[in-house]
């Protein structure tokens, strides 16, 4: 049986609203929903990143760097923004919200999460026995050490995005996940696992169980998934039907049509997800013809404890 969706003619009748918009006084479908299967995940992430961090800022030797909390606390918004903001019950009325929705998740919260470099942070804020269980699964030779250093391959990881952004937008899984909450976060879910999966082979974050990729392959990778990405919201932009029922007969402001609302909802893919692509080649590029910059130093003692299995509190 599908669940009803904030916005939804289940939930009940909303005014019709536009991004950025007026709404409609005591329109209670397009407020912040604190879900809390959403809302606690994240409250506990950001906890357990601002424990790792302070505990390896005490055990260095120079000043820390701001720069990756930053970027952490950057992800873990653009994440509340896309799944709990009104955004997520406009979602459900114009495609075009939809899209931004997923590009926040996409292009905006899973690069910058993995900017952040979360793993070392989040070990650090655990149990000793829990961090010399995970030195142990990391360890050269184990299971799940192989498992990922295929996972993070580039071929595998842009075959792994590509189909999951490919298949979720056919009309079939796209409209079932819009009728249905389970599988709605269930797209969403997927849909920022292809894109951690698609940017670890450019950011390289920690753990670096894998030589890093050369600039070149990195650039022809990036622009490989930005051509793709653009397909599809090509598609989508010049698609002479309206290809999900749900938004066919979906409250909308007066003067938007169906089709036009795919229509920008293509744009905004294409468009936001090749700008960003394109903003890292180009930093790429710099990187590449500029002065070798020097390596960024390692956490401190994370390398130890991923060599030993384990450390102090």
């Amino acid at each position: 049986m599908a669940h009803p969706v904030p916005g939804s003619a289940a939930a009940g009748t909303a005014a019709p609203t536009a991004l950025g918009g007026v709404v409609a006084a005591g329109d209670a479908a397009l407020a912040w929903h604190l879900r809390p299967e959403v809302a606690l995940p994240l409250a506990v992430a950001a906890a357990l990143y601002a424990l790792g961090w302070w505990r390896l800022a005490r055990r260095s030797a120079r000043a820390p760097s701001t720069a990756r909390p930053a970027l952490a606390l950057g992800g873990l918004a653009a994440i509340a923004a896309a799944l709990l903001s009104p955004l997520d019950a406009l979602a459900h009325r114009l495609f075009v919200a939809h899209m931004v929705q997923h590009m926040l998740l996409i292009a905006v919260a899973a690069p910058a999460l993995l900017l952040a470099d979360p793993f070392p942070m989040i070990v650090w804020a655990l149990p000793g026995p829990v961090r010399r269980r995970a030195g142990r699964w990391l360890r050269p030779g184990a299971r799940a050490r192989r498992a990922w250093v295929a996972a993070t391959a580039m071929p595998v990881a842009w075959l792994t995005y590509a189909a999951i952004l490919w298949v979720w937008h056919l009309p079939s899984a796209y409209d079932a996940a819009l009728g249905d909450r389970l599988v709605h976060d269930a797209e969403h879910a997927a849909f920022f696992a292809g894109a951690v999966a698609f940017w670890w082979p450019v950011v390289h974050p920690a753990p670096r169980v894998r030589r890093p990729y050369g600039h070149t392959a990195r650039i022809v990778y990036l622009v490989l998934g930005a051509f793709q990405v653009a397909a599809l919201g090509l598609l989508l932009t010049v698609a002479p039907a309206v290809l999900y029922r749900t938004y066919a007969t979906a409250t909308r402001p007066d003067g938007l049509a169906a089709l036009d609302d795919q229509a920008w909802g293509g744009v905004v893919m294409w468009a936001a997800g090749g700008l960003v692509d394109m903003i890292v080649v180009l930093a790429l590029l710099h990187r590449a013809f500029g002065a070798s910059p020097a390596p960024p130093p390692p956490a401190p003692r994370t390398r130890a404890f991923l060599d030993t299995g384990g450390g102090a509190h």
